[in-house]
């Protein structure tokens, strides 16, 4: 386990903490409402994304230096400070202290540098609970030292395994991280399409991929073929795209065995529903037994992949300088045709 210590008096800024996989809507914005924490107590991550000042433009960026930091297609804007900061729940802080004045978000605080050493006061990061965003804090690496500790080591098992995460919500709302991990996946399932149909099966996966990939590739007979594949799941045939789970530790892809097969790493919790989804209750019951099975939640609207993820993912694609897909990428930041789109429930 780790435990944060401030870099500059040495202070433990954190209890002791395990490293998982940095989830795939760690970047999502843009939600209505309140969001939940992005990560589990006891738990932190690494964004090897930059997030620090200075902002640039995209004006000022060289297509060399954006090629260097990973974005291969036009973006408003890019952080030029370090990569590297760790996030993790705001509960497994200790030590810190918020600057006020720093807090001026839409309703709290939106990531701007407000998180001291309580005692030394040097800015160590930032805390993250505005309503459009996952809660969290954000340790800078440059403010922080990481110290290893004794403590529980991980449970028993190589990890694949994931509680599965229901698409949706009790309200009625598709779920957040589905929203985000499939357009996150989205992306690299458009790429490995190679700009030509892809035949997705019945089903939730229809519903949650296939509506997408229908509007934005061309019509025609499919070329290939978009399914799972993982542990415990055993596709005949194996499918030529191939949806399969993220490590919840290192954030590695599953390996498909089919050398023929793509595979596109997706959230191991939304990859553990869609192979193994829960039995539904019956309509018919025995003669004689009475119960009150709730019935499964349905959506009150068509399933919306996060757009700003899908396109966050395809900007850091070098596939995306592809002509084809570039004009996907193109269309997606086309602000009629979000307009059309939101309209219609549809990408």
């Amino acid at each position: 386990m780790t435990v944060f210590a401030c870099a500059g008096c040495g202070a433990e800024l954190t209890a002791p903490v395990t490293e998982v996989a940095l989830p795939p809507h760690a970047h999502r914005e843009g939600a209505d409402r309140y969001l939940p924490p992005l990560l589990e107590p006891g738990t932190f991550a690494v964004d090897p994304e930059p997030f620090e000042q200075p902002w640039r433009p995209w004006s000022a960026i060289t297509p060399a230096e954006a090629a260097a930091l990973g974005v291969y297609a036009p973006v408003d804007g890019l952080w030029s400070g370090p990569g590297g900061a760790v996030l993790l729940a705001p509960g497994d802080t200790r030590g810190t202290a918020l600057i006020a004045e720093r807090c001026d978000g839409c309703c709290a605080s939106a990531g701007d540098p407000n998180l001291a050493c309580e005692r030394c006061g040097r800015t160590v990061g930032a805390r993250i609970d505005d309503c459009y965003l996952w809660q969290a804090v954000r340790l800078y690496p440059r403010a922080v030292r990481r110290l290893p500790v004794e403590g529980p080591a991980r449970p028993d098992g190589d990890g694949w395994t994931a509680p599965p995460a229901p698409p949706v919500e009790p309200g009625g709302w598709w779920s957040d991280r589905w929203s985000a991990a499939v357009g996150a996946a989205l992306a690299e399932v458009l790429a490995a399409s190679g700009g030509a149909p892809v035949a997705v099966p019945r089903g939730l996966l229809s519903e949650t991929f296939g509506r997408t990939l229908h509007r934005l590739l061309p019509t025609g007979d499919p070329v290939r073929t978009l399914g799972l594949a993982g542990p415990g799941f055993t596709p005949a045939p194996v499918p030529e795209i191939a949806l399969v789970p993220r490590h919840p530790w290192n954030g590695a892809p599953w390996q498909p065995p089919s050398d023929g097969a793509v595979p596109v790493p997706l959230d191991s919790a939304v990859w553990t529903y869609l192979a193994f989804p829960p039995l539904r209750p019956t309509t018919r019951l025995p003669a004689g037994e009475e119960r009150d099975d709730p019935l499964p939640l349905r959506p009150i609207r068509l399933f919306e992949p996060d757009r700003y993820l899908l396109r966050h993912r395809l900007a850091r694609l070098p596939a995306v300088r592809q002509p084809w897909l570039r004009a996907i990428y193109d269309r997606l930041g086309d602000r009629h045709h979000q307009y059309r789109a939101a309209s219609e429930g549809t990408p």
